[in-house]
């Protein structure tokens, strides 16, 4: 359907034969490559051990943004505990977990660690099963693993309060899903010597334009574009960068983007610089993970022979993490829930120790900071 005077991409008369520039797109794809290089380079040089941690770090970020683009929050500790015992990872103590956390995490590493394996409708039914292990979106019943139906009208993409909705678009009818949802898959399953980096963007882009189920389109077409992505970083099944985090700081562009390209012609080589703009700038994140990662194991390393109690020890993490604003005595108390007196003894011995410093926090307060080793 049209909306106004606004055609679809998958209204063109050779859809779904999207093209792009090969040539205009070869620097980019020629950058993403070597920073995906750069960034696997760095990793083979550490321990299995280290690289479990930067792997588990990437993949709770990835599960945790690809919800928080379409307004869901999930706990952190919760999807990382989820990650953790699926890969056999040893975290030490694991928070609770729900079924539908365990259904997004199942999603994300059956994309990602099963790349290899052909993309099938039955897959993606599986995927969105485990979106929606109660039948429910919200309060509203909808139909699971199985294409939509439009029972209650055109599939769209709105926004704005009820009466006043735009339509950012408008997806192929229900009667078409199944043809099209087949051309999909047999394109997915074929060599057709395109690059895994394009043919991820290619795919994400394709799958979120035929929107074929209820609800979720926005995460399953974000896990398939990660299979293409994983099946570009070769041998590895671990995955150390998340395009969905990066998506989620640029996601008023991403939007914008997408909807350009949904409404323009076949040609897509500005939606595909987008992607791997994007994709760039998650792997230089990912770098910064890592230099997180690596400077916990040597903190931790450097003061094995220390013995701390549980209170050091968390607020140890705490700060390791990336702490906001000062850590000052009081602070330590509300934290570790215990007396001021007390957070002052925890803070007294790791001054003594040289583990932590002090420094002006400005007016009255002392504020104390982490004096992280060196590498080495």
């Amino acid at each position: 359907m049209n909306c106004g005077d606004t055609s679809y991409i998958w209204q063109a008369d050779r859809w779904p034969a999207m093209t792009y520039d090969a040539g205009a797109l070869a620097p980019a794809l020629s950058s993403v490559s070597r920073a995906q290089g750069m960034l696997l380079g760095r990793l083979a040089d550490v321990g299995m051990a280290l690289r479990d941690q930067a792997s588990l770090a990437a993949l709770t970020d990835d599960v945790v943004k690809t919800s928080a683009i379409e307004g869901e929050v999930l706990d952190v500790e919760s999807v990382r505990s989820s990650i953790a015992r699926h890969l056999g990872v040893d975290i030490g103590a694991v928070s609770p977990v729900d079924r539908h956390i365990d259904g997004v995490v199942e999603m994300v590493l059956d994309a990602t660690s099963r790349s290899a394996e052909p993309l099938t409708a039955e897959r993606l039914f599986g995927w969105h099963a485990a979106l929606f292990p109660t039948g429910y979106s919200g309060m509203s019943r909808i139909n699971v693993a199985q294409w939509r139906d439009d029972e209650r009208g055109p599939m769209q993409v709105v926004s704005g309060p009820i009466g006043r909705q735009k339509v950012h678009f408008q997806a192929p009818p229900a009667s078409q899903l199944a043809a099209e949802t087949t051309a999909f898959v047999e394109w997915a399953n074929q060599d057709a010597g395109q690059p895994d980096l394009i043919k991820a963007g290619l795919a994400h882009l394709w799958f979120v334009t035929l929107h074929p189920f209820d609800d979720g389109n926005g995460r399953i077409a974000r896990a398939v574009g990660d299979l293409f992505l994983a099946r570009a970083d070769g041998a590895t099944q671990q995955r150390f960068y998340s395009l969905s985090a990066q998506i989620q700081r640029e996601r008023n562009d991403y939007y914008i983007e997408l909807e350009r390209a949904q409404k323009g012609s076949l040609d897509v080589t500005a939606w595909l610089a987008w992607f791997l703009g994007a994709l760039e700038r998650a792997i230089d994140s990912a770098q910064a993970t890592l230099n997180i990662v690596l400077s916990k194991a040597r903190f931790w390393q450097h003061w094995a022979g220390t013995s701390f109690n549980a209170r050091q020890i968390k607020l140890l993490a705490r700060l390791l993490d990336g702490f906001e604003g000062n850590l000052t005595t009081s602070k330590w108390a509300a934290i570790a829930k215990c007396s001021a007196d007390t957070a002052l003894r925890d803070i007294a011995a790791l001054l003594e120790l040289g583990v932590l410093t002090k420094r002006a926090a400005g007016g009255r307060g002392t504020a104390y900071e982490l004096n992280l080793p060196g590498p080495g």
